[in-house]
């Protein structure tokens, strides 16, 4: 089988790329291993797909290279995926922060490349495993389902979340068959897990609205504790920017002055877990109080004291040992080098005719869309020239 373009991998990036491929007259096909494409997609969002992030900026990915991104995202905007999914008459809306998810749901996003695919002829071919790539004067590809030879080749196989869906580390094996540099590969927005157990395995569930820090970087949202560390928007976003061995802060009262507030209402009888759940979930202003220090009164309570507790509250210094891996991580952090990557086409340099994009790329975005939209922006910039 002869193909102008064969794009391995059969997600968000993949199948963009080859609906832009072959709306130019590429002959192209997607090889997915897995026995249906989009599989990510469907699972995405809660089931509802948070397709793109309208404020969306280069700003908002991390990338040993952070000006890679900027070329592709400038090129094919969240703007412009919006355009595509009106089309389709796929209904949508904004959750928060510029967050579009749809309506009904993630499906819709799949039916709607698909429906691209069909009407730009590319091939789709499902439960295809890809043995070997060769390359002469064109690729060689050796699949379970046949030798297919091709001008060009896109790796878009993302990366090792969720390896209950079929991630596997194959994007990596082609980059460096290929002489390619690997970023070191991580779980990305990811719950992180408390160092020592730290006892607060009696929250889990427990939803705190906090300031999140690490990295240089603070995210407002909630945190969520569960039964071996903490989760939650504010949590998985700092992932990205967490340090091993770093602890990360963590403001439970944004807004507040703890120090400033107790100081205030000194004179008060009220026991201090009682005071707490005026800012704090009961249920944990009456665990941290337990954990921490003695519950008395606040006019009971010494000047150390006082600090202590405000200390923790508005700047809780957290310490984890590790993610909970790439099972519940949403994206892999690093991957293929963009040192070696054309930022305005996403082909190597040194093989012409290789592209990667994607998850694949050492490209990460922030929770809320970003990772959808660099999916598409990476694989419109390789479907543009490939």
């Amino acid at each position: 089988m002869k193909f102008d373009v064969v794009v391995i991998g059969g997600g968000a990036a993949g199948l963009f790329c080859a609906i832009e491929a072959a709306k130019r007259g590429r002959k192209t096909v997607v090889l997915e291993h897995n026995a249906e494409v989009g599989r990510k997609i469907i699972i995405s969002g809660g089931g509802r797909c948070n397709f793109t992030n309208i404020n969306t900026r280069p700003e908002n990915f991390v990338s040993e290279n952070p000006h890679f991104a900027k070329s592709a995202l400038a090129r094919y905007t969240p703007e412009d995926f919006v355009r595509l999914v009106k089309k389709h008459g796929i209904e949508f809306y904004e959750k928060k922060l510029g967050q579009l998810f749809c309506r009904t749901n993630s499906r819709q996003i799949v039916e709607m490349l698909l429906s691209e695919c069909r009407r730009s002829n590319v091939a789709v071919k499902t439960g295809v495993t890809v043995r070997e790539i060769r390359k002469d004067d064109r690729f060689l590809l050796e699949t379970s389902s046949g030798d297919i030879s091709s001008e060009s080749v896109v790796i878009a196989t993302g990366g090792l979340s969720f390896p209950k869906i079929g991630a596997t580390d194959f994007g990596y094996r082609v980059a460096r068959q290929f002489g390619l540099k690997i970023v070191p590969t991580r779980p990305s927005l990811v719950p992180l897990v408390f160092e020592n157990g730290r006892g607060f395995s009696k929250l889990a569930g427990v939803s705190v609205d906090s300031v999140v820090s690490a990295g240089g970087e603070s995210f407002r949202e909630n945190i969520l504790f569960t039964h071996r560390g903490l989760s939650g928007p504010a949590v998985l976003q700092v992932s990205n920017y967490w340090v091993r061995g770093e602890p990360v802060s963590i403001d439970l009262v944004p807004g507040e002055s703890i120090a400033a507030r107790i100081g205030s209402d000194r004179d008060s009888r009220q026991l201090l877990d009682n005071y707490l759940a005026r800012f704090l979930p009961a249920r944990f202003a009456e665990v941290f109080v337990a954990a921490n220090i003695a519950n008395k009164p606040l006019n009971e309570l010494s000047n150390k004291s006082i600090e202590k507790v405000a200390a923790m509250l508005n700047d809780w210094q957290v310490r984890f040992s590790e993610t909970e891996g790439y099972d519940k991580a949403e994206v892999t952090s690093g991957g293929v080098s963009t040192d070696g990557l054309s930022s305005q086409t996403m082909e190597t340099k040194k093989i012409p005719g290789l592209y990667f994009i994607g998850e694949v790329v050492d490209v990460t975005g922030w929770l809320g869309g970003y990772n959808f939209q660099w999916a598409w922006s990476s694989g419109h910039a390789a479907g543009q020239a490939v």
